[in-house]
């Protein structure tokens, strides 16, 4: 047998060889086992893979959540601070429209009191202008505030002892008031200031007036008995001494008539 054919007969021997060195290999408890070990080992690597990347996956969806979280955060703390600035614009502005409120209230109490003020100062004025009532020598009735100055002026003036200047004032009130309650007292003084002057016809004449215009006024037996003096000035002595009687008849409860009583005693 040649050489080559000693090899090729070889050749075939050698593959049995390695297919048997294969097969006892792959038989071999040892050898399987390192190869499945290999596959769990890929597997495990695989599943840890996969976990990494699963966490990677939720840490990024944690820290995507976790930056919107931040941001809702951000902008709801932007808008507390909104808000709290909005609310302290309000506290700001409630506390003016308060001082407002207050100074407003302040400006209507003072405009009240001006208007009280002016209406009592109305009222005053016009009380000066409007009929009140008087009381004088026992009578009552109503008159102008003018009406009583001027009258209160003349009787000043005669309780001076200015007779002509008490004269020239009742003459002038007879005239601009011929029906004032004054009337009867003002013609009694004025009779007076002219008794005052000597001027008896005219003292008798206003004398006469009051006892006409108001026979039952207080200044009335007065009157009389002072138009007996004037006549007794004027030397009528037959004329004073009706007119003490008629007054002892007319009035004879009065102080005038008990003068005229002593006075009628005394006439000649």
């Amino acid at each position: 047998m040649s050489s080559a054919t000693r090899r090729l007969a070889v050749v075939p021997g050698r593959l049995a060889a390695l297919v048997l060195a294969g097969f006892w290999l792959l038989a071999s408890p040892g050898v399987h086992a390192g190869l499945f070990d290999d596959d769990e080992a890929r597997r495990a690597i695989l599943d840890i893979r996969q976990r990494i990347d699963a966490g990677r996956v939720a840490t990024e969806t944690l820290q995507a959540e976790t930056r919107r979280l931040a941001d809702d955060n951000a902008q709801l703390r932007r808008s507390m601070l909104d808000l709290q600035s909005q609310i302290d614009v309000m506290r700001a502005e409630l506390a003016k429209a308060r001082g407002q409120d207050e100074q407003l209230a302040r400006d209507l109490a003072q405009v009240q009191q001006r208007q009280k003020d002016m209406a009592q100062g109305v009222d005053d004025r016009l009380r000066k202008f409007e009929p009140s009532p008087v009381k004088v020598d026992g009578q009552e009735f109503t008159a102008d505030p003018a009406e009583t100055r001027e009258y209160e002026a003349a009787l000043a003036v005669f309780r001076k002892g200015d007779f002509a200047g008490a004269q020239n004032g009742f003459t002038t009130f007879v005239k601009n008031y011929p029906k004032s309650g004054y009337g009867p007292s003002a013609l009694f003084w004025l009779g007076n200031a002219q008794y005052a002057t000597r001027a008896y016809k005219e003292a008798i004449a206003n004398f006469r007036s009051l006892l006409a215009a108001a026979p039952t006024h207080p200044r009335a037996p007065e009157a009389a008995l002072s138009i007996a003096n004037c006549q007794m000035e004027l030397k009528d002595t037959r004329a004073a001494r009706k007119t003490l009687e008629d007054l002892i008849k007319v009035y004879p409860e009065s102080e005038a008539a008990t003068a005229a009583k002593d006075r009628l005693s005394k006439l000649k």
